[in-house]
């Protein structure tokens, strides 16, 4: 009987440890109220006000309020008590703004913030527990050449001398796509009818009849980011007959960065259009008379897409809920809590 008793015991002891293990964990990862989430960004942000697009700060409006605004350092955001879906359980959001990458990914690290942006070299590092969100490719990098840079063929044979695949493969670690669009394809359904490919021929025959003078040009990279994607391709020029030397500032091309902000394909073409300085096109009412405009925007090579590149965020472990991204790169920080410490 004794025997059976201890038996008894033990099980009953063991049932206990279990449910109350459970009971635990179920109440690490319940919402709860309360909070400070902190988010760091590259973007400076510099206007005298909030930016109503870019980087998710406007789809916060919904949920929290602006409550601070130090134009290039800093965001606050507080919990709105009279958002649509419910007040938010997070009390508040603090972004801070012009980190380097590498600089936010050591501060997620060492638990410095909780929400950072991840470029390759970031995603070559895997961090112990770190989650990682990502949106659909909604940023467009493009070769836009400026006024000096006259003669067509000098920049046709840049865009034909690009080695995408090659930076896809090693400086992108495969992230994102290779396009010769400005609207990805997951949005239009014909980006994959834009020329994509290098022919490094074809660029040397092109430049044969061009004069040395007009062969040399600088290039600047918007973001630092950029810069190292810049540098391969001066070298895919160097191969084709080109002297593309890479600068900051005022330069003869830039490599830029534009992000599409609308899942509506006409809107999304006319804010890109308004980034590079071009005239925004006529609505377009049907998806023919949209890659038209889309065409003529590219014809001359004055413009050249490289890539079409997700939102990716680095996300500590003791965030909840979510993904706080959409498939559009907006933020949704309504529905994410921190787990509270452990007892």
């Amino acid at each position: 009987m004794r025997h059976i008793y201890s038996r008894w015991l033990a099980a009953s002891s063991a049932a206990i440890l279990v449910a109350g293990l459970a009971g635990w964990a179920a109440a690490a990862t319940r919402p709860r109220y309360g909070g400070t989430l902190r988010v760091e960004v590259r973007r400076p942000g510099d206007s005298a006000d909030p930016p109503q697009i870019g980087f998710g700060m406007a789809d916060l409006n919904g949920s929290f309020a602006i409550a601070q605004w130090d134009a290039g350092r800093q965001a606050v955001y507080e919990a709105s008590e009279t958002a649509v879906g419910g007040r938010p359980y997070l009390d508040r959001v603090e972004v801070q703004l012009a980190r380097p990458l590498r600089e936010q990914s050591t501060d997620l690290e060492l638990g410095k913030t909780d929400v950072v942006e991840l470029g390759p070299n970031e995603l070559r590092r895997p961090a112990a527990g770190r989650k990682v969100w990502s949106s659909a490719p909604v940023r467009v990098v493009a070769l836009v050449f400026g006024p000096r840079v006259e003669d067509a063929r000098v920049r046709e044979a840049l865009s034909l001398a690009v080695d995408r695949g090659a930076i896809h493969r090693v400086l992108l670690q495969q992230q994102g796509e290779i396009s010769g669009a400005l609207l990805p394809q997951w949005l239009t359904g014909y980006a994959f009818l834009f020329p994509a490919v290098a022919d490094m021929a074809r660029a040397r025959a092109l430049l044969s009849g061009v004069p040395a003078a007009a062969r040399s040009l600088t290039l600047a990279a918007d973001d630092a980011s950029l810069r190292p994607m810049a540098e391969r391709i001066a070298l895919n020029a160097r191969d084709a007959g080109l002297a593309v030397t890479v600068g900051s500032g005022a330069a003869d091309a830039r490599l830029a960065e534009i992000r599409i902000v609308s899942t509506d394909p006409a809107r999304a073409l006319g804010v890109v259009a308004a980034a590079l300085g071009a005239n925004p096109p006529a609505h377009a009412a049907s998806p023919e008379a949209l890659y038209a405009a889309e065409k003529a925007m590219l014809e001359g090579f004055r413009v050249v897409p490289l890539f079409q590149l997700p939102e990716v965020y680095g996300v500590s472990p003791k965030v909840k809920g979510g993904p706080g991204v959409s498939p559009l790169g907006e933020w949704r920080f309504e529905n994410l809590w921190l787990e509270g410490g452990r007892p």
